[in-house]
């Protein structure tokens, strides 16, 4: 992983041994300062060692602590530019402007969307649509916010001619995984990557041969671990928006890219699947007026 370091350093700090949390919270905490340091410099700032901050590098997908510095440095940079800074990690209060919290989400959200195309691994992306273009059936399982989430890439699909089913009750999702077969898809979609009902439909349509994917904002959680691909999501918290509310945008931005990449790959017959359904529903339109 060569960018969207930040997302997903700030993602994943909760769950980093003491030693690495460290590292990880003096690069958040100036990440410009980061860019610039020695290892050593960064290492005495955050207590621990040049080994340690090695470690975090490795943790994190980089070859080192150069390579490491360089994405730091093309991301502030890229920050700076656009000016994301002025709403960012900026808390909402109750007596604050209607204009000034919109400015703070607009600014998150632009953020997070970013962050989340820069870690997007275009490899996997492009192993998942073929999957899915292949597929005699996909199944998509989320719960709560993400089963939304699940519902919509289903509706998407299926407007352009792929047999895909979202499962939001585990009953339901279980039962569907249990008739799959090699060739078919099973997508989980999970925030934290630990719900179970998620795991346990991806777990029992992997038993029966099926290819399955998380989409995640942890690379490291159970539910990436016993996928066989794995596509992250960056998710920066705001007032009112926490967790899995907070990753909802991005969940959306992949599971678009992935739409995308199956419409490119069928793309007359997404054509065709466009015309005859726009035609079918054309006369349940309002015509407009004069």
């Amino acid at each position: 992983m060569t960018s969207g370091a930040l997302a997903r350093v700030e993602t994943e700090l909760p769950g980093l041994p003491e030693a690495l949390r460290r590292v990880g919270e003096v690069i958040l905490g100036d990440p410009a300062e980061a860019a610039r340091s020695t290892i050593i410099a960064l290492a005495e700032r955050a207590g621990s060692s040049p080994a340690t901050v090695t470690r975090f590098c490795r943790a994190f997908g980089f070859s080192g602590y150069a390579e490491l510095r360089v994405a730091l440095a093309t991301e502030t940079g890229r920050a700076a530019q656009a000016g994301w800074g002025a709403g960012v990690g900026h808390e909402i209060g109750p007596d604050d402007p209607l204009d000034a919290a919109i400015e703070v989400m607009a600014a998150a959200d632009t953020r997070l969307i970013q962050d989340t195309a820069a870690g997007l691994d275009l490899a996997v992306l492009t192993q998942v649509a073929d999957a899915i273009v292949a597929a005699p059936r996909v199944l998509l399982v989320g719960v709560s916010t993400s089963g939304i989430v699940a519902n919509m890439l289903e509706g998407w699909l299926r407007r352009i001619g792929i047999p895909g089913w979202s499962a939001g009750d585990a009953h339901v999702a279980l039962s569907e995984a249990a008739l799959m077969k090699a060739g078919d898809v099973a997508i989980g979609i999970s925030h934290r990557g630990r719900t179970r009902e998620v795991m346990e439909t991806l777990a029992e349509a992997s038993s029966h041969g099926a290819l399955t994917v998380a989409v995640t904002s942890f690379a490291r959680s159970p539910l990436a671990e016993l996928a066989d691909l794995v596509l992250t999501t960056a998710s920066r918290e705001t007032t009112f928006r926490l967790g899995g509310l907070a990753a909802v945008h991005s969940q959306l931005f992949v599971l678009d890219a992935v739409y995308v990449a199956v419409a490119q790959l069928t793309y007359e017959r997404t054509n065709e699947a466009f015309e005859r359904t726009i035609s079918a529903v054309e006369s349940h339109r309002v015509e407009r007026s004069p």
